[in-house]
Parts: structure tokens; sequence; C-alpha cells
């Protein structure tokens, strides 16, 4: 009896996990984000790659600039819609309430890296007392050159990258997990189609 039960248990939490998906700006953001993401970290392995005093360095680095700062508007923009406007489906019945704990807390760390990784690049920077183009825009020198003080925001920018590609194969683990071994449509909650 306990076996159907907890059959008909988990073809219930399927069935609501299939039907009940984010709505679809917190989609739309998601995966805007997960775009930035990936252009931000090629644009970072691709700047380490090629000659650093060389055009396409200078090109490669302005790209990387700007999608940072992109990033840290749609987390914004993704923070505000998530607290005033969003539908947030609830997890799964099945998933035990560790699994929740972790769940929350890797998207509230992805959340604050997301807003804190701009600001570090920015204050590295803004701290070589050197103008710098961020999309189509001459930044001037805003600040003094400050060496001790650039070198604390270029480690912290360093520890929060390595960081973030751990919250996020831990993110993009659990959604593989989700949708290859436990089948319980929680990746297909947030696709940008539904299945």
């Amino acid at each position: 009896m306990s076996q159907s039960t907890e059959t008909i248990e988990q073809a219930a939490a399927k069935a609501m996990a299939y039907t009940d998906r984010f709505d679809q700006t917190s989609i739309a953001l998601h995966w805007i984000t997960v775009i930035l993401i990936i252009g931000q970290f090629s644009t970072a392995w691709w700047h380490e790659a090629i000659d650093q005093q060389s055009r396409l360095a200078a090109m490669v680095l302005t790209t990387h600039r700007s999608i940072g700062v992109s990033i840290w508007f749609i987390t914004l923009a993704r923070l505000v819609w998530r607290n005033s406007f969003a539908y947030l489906p609830p997890f799964p019945l099945t998933m035990p309430k560790a699994q929740q704990t972790i769940a929350k807390a890797n998207e509230y760390g992805l959340y604050a890296l997301l807003l804190i990784q701009p600001v570090t690049g920015l204050g590295r920077v803004l701290l070589r007392g050197q103008r710098f183009e961020i999309f189509i825009w001459q930044v001037p020198a805003l600040f003094e050159e400050s060496p001790a003080i650039r070198g604390v925001f270029a480690d912290v920018h360093e520890f929060g990258a390595k960081a973030l590609v751990v919250l996020v194969a831990l993110h993009a683990g659990a959604a593989l997990y989700h949708r290859l071994i436990l089948r319980d449509g929680v990746l297909q909650r947030m696709l940008p189609w539904s299945s």
C-alpha cells in the first residue's frame, strides 16, 4: 500500500512540475542571464589567451566590461521581478527539505555573485586611473591610480569568478540530475519551451 501511495505522490509531483512553470518573464530573464554569463566567461578566457597589447584584446575587454554591466542590470531586474511580480512554483512534493535548502542557498549565492562581480570588476578598472570604454562610451579617469586597493578588487573579482563557476556548475548539475535521474519535471519548469 505504501509503495502505491509513493507512486501516486510521485506522479502527482511530476504532473505538477510539468504544468506548474515559472512565468515567461522569469524564464526569459533566466536564459538572458545564462547567455550573458557564457559571454562573460568566454571573453575572460579569450582575453587571457591573446596578446594583451593588441587592439583585439582591448575590444574583448570592452565587451567583457559591457557584459558585466548588463549582467548587473539584468540581475537587479530579476530580483525586482522575483520579489514583486513573479510566479514561483513550489518545489516538488518529493523533494526533501535539505535539497530545497541547498537549492535556495545556491540561488541566493548566484544572485549575490551576479551583483558583486560587476562591482569588483568596475572597482578594478576605476582604480587603474585611466579612461576606459563600456559599450560605446568613453569613461574618463575618475580616480587616481591605487594599486593596493585595485589589487584587493582584483583578488575579490578572481575569487568571485571561481565561486561563480562552482555555483553555476552545481545549479546546472542539479537541473540535469532532476531531468535525467529523478525525471520530476523540475528542469522543464524553467525551459523556454514547454515539453
